[in-house]
């Protein structure tokens, strides 16, 4: 593919499929969009709801966990172009957005497009073009390759 020699448009589709497969019992068993930053929120205290904190906590422990088990077990090796600092103030950035916004790009992008929500539809129009927009400047100012 020109412009992108890494894409792996099936790898992509299988991820798509399984973020699918996994949000599709939460919200059938529990009458919840699965959305990681809820979740998370919920795992931590900052937030309150109906879901036992117990749930949210395997969660919020189990997703890096799993993502571990897997880069390990495939030689997958982590790689950042920033640094640590600016990786944490991005993810305070992320997280004071996801709460402004009522959901991430989980709840958002994949179970409320589904649902076709006006909010959820608005919403990651939002963060796309953002991303996009902060991409492509960090790449013009070589913060990333």
């Amino acid at each position: 593919m020109p412009g992108f020699p890494q894409a792996m448009p099936l790898h992509g589709l299988i991820g798509g499929l399984m973020i699918g497969l996994a949000a599709a019992p939460m919200l059938l068993a529990n009458g919840r969009v699965a959305g990681c930053s809820d979740l998370f929120a919920r795992a931590t205290g900052i937030a309150s709801g109906d879901m036992p904190r117990s749930l949210a906590l395997a969660f919020a422990i189990g997703l890096p966990i799993g993502a571990a088990i897997v880069g390990l077990t495939m030689g997958v090796e982590a790689r950042f172009s920033a640094s640590f600092a600016l990786l944490a103030v991005a993810g305070v950035i992320v997280g004071f957005g996801t709460r402004l916004g009522s959901g991430c790009t989980s709840g958002h992008g994949v179970v409320g497009l589904s649902r076709l929500s006006p909010r959820s539809i608005a919403a990651t129009a939002t963060f796309m073009a953002l991303g996009i927009i902060t991409a492509t400047a960090l790449r013009l100012w070589g913060v990333m390759p």
